[in-house]
C-alpha cells in the first residue's frame, strides 16, 4: 500500500515539475519530472522510493543551469 502511495505522490510532483520546466524552458526540472513519473515502476522498497524521490525533488534547486 505504501508503494502505491509513494508512486502517486511522485507522479503528481513529476507532472508539476514537467509542466513547470516546459513553461520556463529549463531542462533540469523536465528531466526530474520525467524521472519522478517513471522511477516508481523500477523501485520496489518504500524506503528507496522515499530516498530517490526526495533526491529528485531537490535536484532542480541544487542543480541550476
Amino acid at each position: 500500500m505504501s508503494n502505491l502511495f509513494f508512486g502517486i505522490i511522485a507522479g503528481a510532483f513529476g507532472m508539476a515539475y514537467l509542466v513547470y520546466g516546459r513553461r520556463q524552458t529549463k531542462l533540469v526540472p523536465v528531466i526530474a519530472g520525467v524521472l519522478l513519473c517513471v522511477y516508481p515502476y523500477f523501485v520496489q522498497s518504500w524506503l528507496w522510493l522515499a530516498i530517490v524521490g526526495a533526491l529528485l525533488l531537490i535536484a532542480p534547486f541544487v542543480i541550476d543551469f
